[in-house]
């Protein structure tokens, strides 16, 4: 009975046993020699002469969050037409750079110089009338003045019988007639100066139209596009060509609004753009956040520098709250395949450890793991 239970559960106790063995030698426990998961490896005891040493140091290391912006000129100047007229020429290309008073566009001025001379014509025919109106003035005071001392004549006459009724009634109707006379011709006066009024109004508008024709650069600047080519017809209101001043750049970012209260007016900022590195000042921040991004317009000035251009990518650097990380020289770092070690002397013993590394700072490597701060690490050959 005992035999035939044995022979029974043989099979069984020797699958067990051979499980177990299998396990025991996959956990290493028949090899030796071998590393266990903390270490990399553990060579033999080594000295450290002639070899530097460096600290591994824990340090504050500041953050920032990057807001993506695009470089544009702090003043562009879109230059429109004012009136409507044939572009006749276009004295300028993008890219030229000009200066206040250069022309840039000249339209075609015969209608605008024959409305001038219209203007003008009619402001001499008013003044024509007006010296007319002065001359029946002049004419129409002395007759009433004849008028008036003949029917203070007529009438002292009559009153001593030397007159009769008609003669007083004759020199009382000249003396009206004469007294309108003057009115008409002041009133003359008045018309024709108001006429001269609206004539000089007419003039001036003319001749500022006429001065449309031929459009200047307000300021010194660059030609940022030039919108229109000879025999385009200009409208109030049609751009004709954009400028930008020179050298004053600025990079206009979008912050998050989880961010905004991290920066205020005049803080020095760190931007990205163009491939170089740039500090400048916050200049404005638009107080009204854009309720579909949720993110506020920041706008940083931009030192003056080659390489820059109004559309180019740009990054505003958001400073955050420090952090702690462990650094080393980057020297002290090897790589072996895709493994990433250093060796650190402990006791007089040289051990080696696995890393991982992070952010590269000034010739430092950030240590995310394998190492706590304040061990010694030796230094070899180039960094990695």
């Amino acid at each position: 009975m005992r035999s035939s239970t044995l022979k029974r559960f043989a099979p069984v106790l020797l699958g067990t046993a051979a499980l177990i063995l299998l396990i025991l030698w996959v956990g290493g426990v028949f090899r030796t020699g071998r590393i266990a998961p903390g270490d990399a490896v553990a060579p033999p005891i080594q000295t450290v002469r002639g070899e530097a040493i460096a600290e591994a140091r824990r340090v504050s290391i500041p953050q920032h969050q990057a807001a993506v912006g695009t470089v544009r000129a702090r003043t562009a100047t879109r230059i429109e037409a004012q009136v409507s007229a044939r572009v006749q020429r276009v004295a300028v290309h993008s890219g030229q750079r000009v200066q206040a008073g250069d022309l840039l566009v000249e339209l075609d001025d015969r209608e605008l110089g024959a409305r001038h001379e219209q203007a003008r014509h009619a402001l001499e025919a008013a003044r024509q009338r007006r010296s007319q109106a002065m001359q029946r003035i002049e004419a129409a005071e002395a007759t009433l003045r004849r008028a008036e001392a003949q029917y203070e004549r007529i009438r002292r006459f009559l009153e001593v019988g030397a007159a009769t009724s008609q003669q007083m009634e004759e020199a009382e109707a000249i003396f009206h007639e004469a007294r309108a006379a003057r009115e008409e011709a002041l009133a003359a006066r008045s018309q024709a100066e108001a006429e001269i009024e609206v004539a000089q109004r007419r003039l001036d508008e003319a001749s500022v139209a006429l001065g449309y024709a031929r459009i200047a650069a307000p300021v010194d600047g660059q030609v940022v596009e030039r919108l229109v080519e000879p025999g385009d017809l200009a409208r109030p209101g049609t751009p004709l060509v954009t400028l930008q001043s020179e050298g004053a750049l600025r990079l206009e970012a979008l912050v998050p609004e989880g961010l905004i209260g991290r920066l205020s007016l005049g803080d020095e900022v760190v931007v990205e753009a163009g491939g170089r590195r740039l500090t400048g000042p916050v200049e404005e921040i638009v107080p009204a956040a854009d309720p579909r991004a949720r993110s506020f317009v920041v706008k940083a000035a931009l030192p003056e520098g080659p390489g820059l251009f109004p559309g180019m990518f740009g990054r505003l650097e958001i400073p955050l709250d420090e952090r702690e990380a462990v650094i080393v020289p980057r020297n002290a770092v090897r790589r072996v395949g895709q493994l990433e070690m250093v060796r650190t002397v402990e006791d007089g013993a040289v051990h080696s450890r696995l890393v991982t590394t992070g952010a590269l700072l000034d010739g430092e490597v950030e240590i995310l793991s394998g190492l706590s701060g304040g061990e010694e690490v030796i230094l070899h050959g180039e960094a990695p």
